[in-house]
């Protein structure tokens, strides 16, 4: 029997227990930098309502709340993408029955990591970031990553977006308002390590940020790109696809007109929902 991991809070361990109680595909929700959990909450509504066991754990030592990882930033510091990936390896590992795994931003990069290790019964990775062999670096990834690499010692710290930061970087395919509001209800620190490292990961033979995308048993997987995306620009979607699509199974990819990097929690997230909802009906019944 797989152990959970030792910082696996009570209510995601609850949860699992509930969701093997079931007999539901389970769905694995991962979030990205400068968000919790609670960002798919209204995705795992949509699941659940269309017979899916959806779960959302959150990365080490997440706190629940946003007001709660305001005040204690520090537990956000240096969490890496190979620990973080580790992490829901194990937590995937307690569910009897292989999930599906959607993941958006880092959330994508670690869904792909772990469908690479042949965890995941589908996979849709939205906007997500890139992994060693992923080449294209547009100048609005680097703009978006400057609040982060541009101080070294940030890669050991928790990182907070000022508003004009996460306009650009998140909310810039969205009002004014709306952005505003989008920060105040879901921003939150996040650690600088998974920057640092993505951003050297062509650079390092050893780097954590990889993805094997070879192995036979990854399972059907669909990219997803905002076309308006800052951070994770389509130039960097498409390269990953095309590093995907040499794999034995299904490989799909879906650009979405007009959204950016909020696409999972702005005013369209349906839409989006709805794409990965369709293509995990498909494959995972």
């Amino acid at each position: 029997m797989t152990q959970a991991p030792e910082n696996m809070d009570a209510i995601t361990a609850e949860h699992i227990e509930q969701v093997n109680r079931t007999s539901r595909v389970p769905v694995v929700f991962i979030h990205g930098l400068w968000l919790l959990p609670s960002s798919w909450d209204r995705w795992a509504a949509v699941f659940e309502e269309n017979g899916y066991a959806p779960i959302t754990p959150g990365w080490p030592d997440d706190p629940e709340t946003v007001d709660e990882a305001k005040a204690h930033p520090e537990v956000f510091a240096n969490k890496t993408v190979g620990q973080v990936a580790d992490h829901y390896e194990a937590v995937i590992r307690l569910l009897h029955e292989k999930p599906a795994v959607i993941g958006h931003s880092f959330g994508g990069l670690l869904a792909q990591m772990v469908a690479g290790r042949g965890l995941s019964a589908a996979t849709v990775a939205i906007d997500a970031a890139p992994f060693r062999g992923v080449l294209p670096l547009p100048i609005t990834a680097l703009k978006s990553a400057a609040p982060v690499l541009g101080h070294p010692a940030n890669r050991h710290r928790a990182v907070p977006l000022t508003f004009d930061q996460f306009r650009y970087a998140f909310a810039n395919a969205v009002s004014e308002e709306e952005a505003q509001q989008l920060y105040d209800a879901y921003c939150v620190p996040a650690s600088g390590t998974p920057i640092f490292q993505a951003a050297a990961a062509n650079l390092n033979p050893w780097t954590e940020a990889k993805v094997d995308t070879e192995n036979p048993d990854r399972g059907p997987m669909l990219i997803v790109s905002g076309e308006r995306d800052h951070t994770v620009p389509p130039a960097i979607a498409e390269a990953s696809f095309k590093k995907q699509e040499r794999n034995s199974a299904m490989t799909e990819f879906v650009g979405v007109p007009g959204r950016g990097h909020a696409l999972t929690i702005d005013s369209g997230w349906r839409d989006v929902a709805d794409i990965a909802l369709q293509f995990i009906q498909r494959y995972v019944k």
